[in-house]
């Protein structure tokens, strides 16, 4: 298998709504593991997500998990979404912008583009980018 880049989001106990989220914004099978079916079955986070990853049918990787209880939540950044396939793109933007808060509206920049920027209800930032045709 060659080497990926992929998107690994920590969560505070809501890894699972969140990729199933994902799942219902992209689309893609959605793997799903616990604490507690890796051993940790008398955990307090026995039932928190150790590791999930989704993969859409556009190619997409998005990997996340719970932060373990006594362990510190690492920062998520910004995911950035691109491309020239602007229904698609508009259409995450929108779904994604669900129940969150649109911190800049999808719509034509000085460099041609559509952009947008929103943070989704799990609190992760997302960049969309719409390229517009060159020419």
């Amino acid at each position: 298998m060659a080497s990926r880049l992929n998107p690994y989001i920590s969560f505070n106990g809501t890894a699972r709504q969140a990729l199933e989220f994902y799942r219902d914004v992209f689309g893609g099978e959605l793997a799903i593991n616990t604490f507690g079916e890796f051993g940790a079955a008398d955990s307090p986070d026995a039932d928190k997500i150790m590791h999930g990853q989704l993969e859409s049918p556009s190619g997409y990787v998005l990997m996340g998990s719970d932060t373990p209880e006594g362990m510190e939540q690492s920062s998520n950044g910004t995911i950035s979404l691109s491309g020239d396939d602007g229904d698609a793109l508009r259409g995450y933007f929108e779904r994604l912008a669900d129940g969150g808060t649109v911190t800049m509206p999808l719509e034509k920049q000085m460099w041609g583009d559509e952009f947008g920027m929103c943070v989704d209800k799990f609190g992760i930032g997302w960049m969309v980018n719409v390229s517009q045709p060159q020419g």
